[in-house]
């Protein structure tokens, strides 16, 4: 099957902002976990079962400060996203989820919790998908039809998510375009699901990891990434991928560059922002099953 994809009105690239909701979904002694969430911006970790309150405020700020001042940009700018949401994270925030549904973003599911999923036999991982899913159809109305892990899919994830009525997976990040992946369901049936693979370079978590990383430094790389894959469009159009957090880039000292970032982006005519949901659809239409 071939991998046509080209963009609704010729445009020469797809752009992909992603909010990731995780705040309130992380990990607790208050959710039952037997240690608290490393923290974010110093990376402590603390190995006993003692609740860092000052942890769990500085995940709130991701909500009470960053997602506001997130959502005015996109607002501002007219930019659709998809805000990769942990199921419980939004539950938490009823506000935040009602204000994406209103926007018309697309809320695709990054789990039930911000766990490591990855450690589930089948069973439990397919309890997670139908309790991520559900939870996320009563917050905002919609069911997603995307996917994202924390970090690590399983053997039987794709398959899972088939079943579940998935569109698309985001654990991937092999390439700059979609592609088709087939999975067997426990029917005995071959379906596919489309894979609209995500980047890790772009990400806004490499204010945690790397000392020293500035905004201006991830302004500079991401307008780079977009400039090069803009010029690539010409012939053959891809996806940029930029991933945010509501607790990292919504800091006072950093949302200028995502400001910035979006001006950059808004100056092209010929760049189709969209959802990952439109992306998927998009891709499926053009490369029908046979």
């Amino acid at each position: 099957m071939s991998d046509r994809f080209t963009l609704p009105r010729d445009e020469r690239l797809a752009m992909s902002f992603v909010v990731n909701v995780e705040e309130g979904s992380e990990q607790s002694i208050a959710s039952g976990d037997k240690a608290p969430e490393p923290v974010d911006e110093l990376g402590v970790a603390l190995k006993i079962p003692i609740r860092n309150y000052g942890n769990e405020s500085n995940y709130l700020y991701g909500i009470r400060a960053g997602a506001p001042r997130v959502m005015r940009l996109l607002d501002r700018f007219g930019f659709e996203c998809t805000f990769t949401a942990a199921a419980v994270a939004l539950e938490k925030a009823p506000e935040l989820a009602r204000a994406v549904a209103a926007a018309g973003h697309e809320v695709c599911s990054h789990g039930h919790r911000w766990v490591h999923q990855f450690s589930y036999k089948e069973d439990r991982e397919r309890e997670f998908i139908r309790a991520a899913t559900d939870s996320i159809e009563r917050t905002t109305g919609r069911r997603p039809y995307g996917w994202l892990s924390r970090y690590l899919l399983t053997d039987n994830t794709r398959r899972l998510l088939v079943e579940a009525g998935y569109e698309y997976h985001m654990d991937d990040y092999s390439d700059d375009r979609p592609r088709w992946e087939f999975v067997e369901t426990s029917d005995g049936k071959r379906r596919g699901i489309v894979i609209v693979p995500y980047a890790l370079d772009t990400n806004d978590m490499k204010f945690w990891l790397a000392p020293g990383y500035t905004p201006q430094l991830w302004l500079d790389y991401a307008v780079d990434t977009f400039e090069q894959l803009y010029s690539e469009g010409r012939d053959r159009p891809g996806i940029m991928n930029l991933g945010l957090h509501l607790r990292i880039i919504g800091r006072p000292g950093r949302i200028g560059a995502l400001e910035r970032f979006m001006q950059h982006v808004k100056s092209r005519g010929d760049v189709w922002v969209t959802s990952r949901l439109a992306i998927a659809r998009h891709f499926a239409k053009l490369n029908p099953v046979e």
